[in-house]
């Protein structure tokens, strides 16, 4: 008899513990009252021009495909949420190097950026002090060629970034 005890609770256990999955949003960081977020233009504290906008534009755009929310970038319209967003840090460095034309072939473009989501009290809901997103592209080496890669890295960098950040807010793990 005690034999078949222990192995019922053995049988039982995994249904007391979980398995660990969720739906989309079981866990989110947004009160489920929520129906607008606005994200403003991410502030930069880098020299860099119009990063903050490709980001921006980034995180609207996957939160309007991936929530229920009706997202807009302007704040004062009173939402039921705010992203704020800030770029802390954007440096190319270069990655490979060619002997024979004595150049960088490749660079590594890294951003750092700080987030924050606030309700519609002041409350903090979500943050991260230190997203760290990398992106390499290649350099032309000859000026008849030449072609900037770099804005292509940006965006690319930017969407990597924008799902990452929805899917730690939606799915809050």
């Amino acid at each position: 008899m005690r034999v078949r005890i222990f192995f019922l609770l053995l049988a039982g256990l995994p249904l007391l513990t979980g398995c660990g999955y969720h739906t989309l949003g079981a866990a989110t960081h947004l009160p489920p009252e929520a129906r607008t977020l606005a994200v403003p233009v991410f502030a930069t504290r880098t020299n860099t021009y119009h990063t903050e906008t490709l980001m921006t534009e980034a995180v609207l755009r996957e939160f309007a495909t991936r929530s229920r929310l009706r997202v807009t970038p302007d704040a004062g319209g009173d939402p039921d949420v705010v992203l704020h967003g800030t770029i802390l840090k954007e440096a190319a460095t270069p990655l490979t190097y060619n002997t024979s034309t004595q150049q960088s072939s490749s660079f590594l473009v890294t951003i750092v950026v700080a987030v924050e989501l606030t309700g519609r009290d002041g409350r903090v809901l979500y943050a991260n002090k230190n997203y760290v997103f990398r992106q390499q592209y290649q350099s032309t080496t000859s000026l008849a060629d030449y072609f900037d890669e770099s804005p292509a890295a940006i965006q690319r960098l930017s969407r990597d970034f924008a799902r990452a950040l929805v899917a730690d807010v939606m799915e809050g793990l």
